[in-house]
């Protein structure tokens, strides 16, 4: 358990009833997204509050009527999961930051510049983010903020999501070696081993993956991988 005097407090609101627990900001978030499951190490204190800065503890009629329990445990676990976790500043920030840069490389990843067909470098999207005034929003999921975000970058700077499907041939000896990479990068539609040992690929991509592919697959093979794309969409 985390000193009560670190911890920060998660807070669930029902009606005119407020329900209060004192948590460890991060093993809190990991909880709430699922990362972790013991709330041994998330919790400071097994009491729940009607108010954490007055000291006064929510009745066990009211815990009872709205969680079906008193079980301080399966209380604190809704509490956490449907409920708002009281960040700092600090920490509050600190996420935002991570998920602005999960964001950014999500799109640098999946797409193109849709002039050049190459992708754009991670700098080059945080700047029109910044020029656009893009709000990143630390508790939701990059999926659900990306078609948003690049809906305001798009008038900065062209860009679009592109597949593509890339003929790979991989001489014999470097198939160990390379077929992890390829798999890693992409999405294996279909395998053939050929008459001279040399393994082919049909692989999909998504399109800002190629040049990262293309280089690392030319180190391995010192120049021997044959590449093609075959179609994009």
């Amino acid at each position: 358990m985390i000193a009560v005097d670190k911890a920060i407090i998660a807070r669930l609101k029902h009606a005119e009833n407020v329900f209060e627990i004192l948590v460890d900001c991060d093993k809190a978030l990991e909880y709430k997204q699922g990362i972790t499951t013991d709330l041994r190490d998330v919790l400071a204190t097994n009491d729940i509050f009607k108010d954490v800065k007055k000291g006064e503890k929510a009745s066990e009629n009211e815990i009872l009527k709205l969680f079906q329990t008193t079980d301080p445990q399966k209380v604190a676990a809704v509490i956490i999961k449907k409920g708002d976790i009281q960040l700092t500043t600090e920490h509050r920030n600190r996420l935002r930051e991570e998920k602005r840069k999960s964001i950014v490389y999500f799109i640098h990843r999946n797409t193109i510049d849709s002039q050049t067909g190459h992708p754009h470098p991670p700098m080059r999207i945080e700047t029109a983010m910044k020029e656009a005034r893009v709000r990143v929003d630390e508790f939701k999921s990059v999926d659900s903020q990306v078609q948003d975000v690049l809906a305001k970058i798009r008038p900065i700077i062209p860009i679009k999501f592109e597949l593509r499907d890339l003929e790979i041939i991989i001489p014999s000896e470097y198939t160990g070696k390379a077929y992890g990479t390829v798999k890693s990068l992409g999405k294996i539609l279909k395998e053939d081993w050929q008459n001279d040992g040399s393994l082919k690929f049909l692989l999909e991509i998504p399109a800002g993956v190629q040049e990262n592919l293309e280089d690392e697959l030319n180190k391995m093979t010192k120049g021997e991988v044959e590449i093609k794309i075959i179609n994009r969409r």
